[in-house]
């Protein structure tokens, strides 16, 4: 019943990415001796007014933008290229799925079954939006994450969070990991994003935490995945992605070099994104917070005009700040690269106890360059135990 994703990519393949990716994000700010500090942010960004590049040949910014707040970055090099309010605290709605992802998926191995029990599914809030777990049914970890990455299903965040030690617990653990990531603007009360009071992030926060994701294999696979198969009592069911420019649905198409990363809409937070796209051997990522224009299809259209003006603008233009996170050397982001899977073949999962785990590709000399770079952030987490309208978060 229980269904497992086949990468394209070989394993050799996506253990560099996992060793190249933890020295990318992963690693505190503060544990770098170069890294600015929670009080050293350029003054750029603090303002609530649009600040783009200002370097000559550097195109106009797109017209019509209309979210409460935005921000455009560079991937590999950790440069904000333009934004608007980018430390605006806003409902961050489902996104913050991006957030739980990076805390909690490197801790469960893809093939790990969990039968799910009523416990599991506590709390799940009216309205959300949901994937299709079953009390009682079967499922593997890879399953439950493409139930988050695609159908932003809050049902599988439920089922994952019972496994991580519990709702409270990971809410606690996500908002230790966006501090420890340099994320001072977000605050976690309930990890699948939904409307609950005094739940905040922004655009700069966001972005940090989709450029973490994207530095680690399994996230950068299951968030560019545009279909799937989930599993019922009945057989496999085929979803999709409600990230509409990944999809290339509901009057939208699929934008050009599109790697993920999370959408979200609730009543407070409206409509959110986070997206990133590469191409010519640049990764940018945009995060689009709330836009007030009213039209269909908005925040994907405000995201793509960005990155389309991204694309256009990074070569010439000078950035206005950058993320304080540790990044990779100026002009390199090899380490952001992804698995662009469009439909993901399913089979059979392996048993409880089997899978292709994490731990399985990182042998021999590349688990030791892992761990020799991994830093303090994934070391203390690998030592953890172990816990047993468009889409709603």
């Amino acid at each position: 019943m229980a269904t497992d994703v086949l990468y394209s990519g070989r394993a050799a393949a996506v253990a560099a990415l996992a060793v190249a990716g933890i020295t990318l994000t992963s690693i505190p700010a503060e544990a770098h001796p170069g890294a600015a500090g929670p009080g050293s942010r350029r003054p750029a960004v603090q303002g609530a007014g649009v600040r783009p590049v200002t370097s000559p040949g550097a195109p106009e910014l797109p017209d019509g933008l209309s979210a409460r707040s935005w921000m455009l970055s560079d991937a590999g090099t950790g440069d904000v290229l333009a934004a608007k309010a980018p430390h605006r605290r806003l409902p961050p709605a489902s996104t913050l799925k991006t957030l739980f992802a990076v805390t909690v998926l490197p801790k469960f191995t893809a093939g790990t079954v969990r039968q799910v029990s009523a416990t599991d599914l506590e709390g799940v809030g009216d309205g959300s939006s949901l994937v299709g777990v079953e009390q009682g049914g079967r499922y593997t970890v890879a399953d439950l994450w493409r139930g988050v990455f695609l159908r932003s299903g809050n049902d599988a965040v439920h089922v994952l969070a019972s496994m991580n030690g519990g709702w409270d617990a990971t809410a606690k653990e996500m908002q230790q990991t966006a501090r420890e990531l340099g994320a001072r603007d977000t605050s976690v009360k309930s990890p699948d994003g939904y409307d609950t009071p005094g739940q905040v992030s922004s655009a700069y926060d966001l972005t940090v935490f989709g450029r973490a994701g994207l530095a680690n294999a399994d996230f950068a696979g299951y968030c560019a995945t545009a279909r799937a198969g989930f599993p019922t009592k009945e057989g496999v069911n085929q979803i999709e992605n409600t990230n509409r420019l990944l999809s290339g649905s509901h009057g939208m198409t699929r934008y050009p070099g599109i790697i993920g990363v999370k959408n979200g809409y609730t009543t407070n937070a409206g409509n959110t994104l986070v997206a990133a796209a590469r191409r010519d051997g640049r990764t940018l990522l945009v995060t689009v917070m709330n836009p007030q224009s009213g039209e269909n299809n908005a925040v994907y259209k405000e995201a793509g005009a960005l990155l389309d003006w991204g694309f256009d603008s990074a070569a010439k233009a000078r950035p206005i700040d950058t993320l304080r996170t540790v990044g990779t050397a100026p002009g390199d982001d090899s380490r952001i690269r992804t698995l662009t899977t469009d439909t993901v073949k399913v089979k059979a999962a392996p048993p409880a106890s089997g899978g292709a785990s994490a731990a399985a590709l990182w042998g021999g000399g590349f688990g030791a360059v892992a761990l020799a770079l991994a830093g303090t952030f994934i070391r203390r987490r690998h030592r953890r135990r172990r816990g047993t309208p468009e889409e709603a978060a």
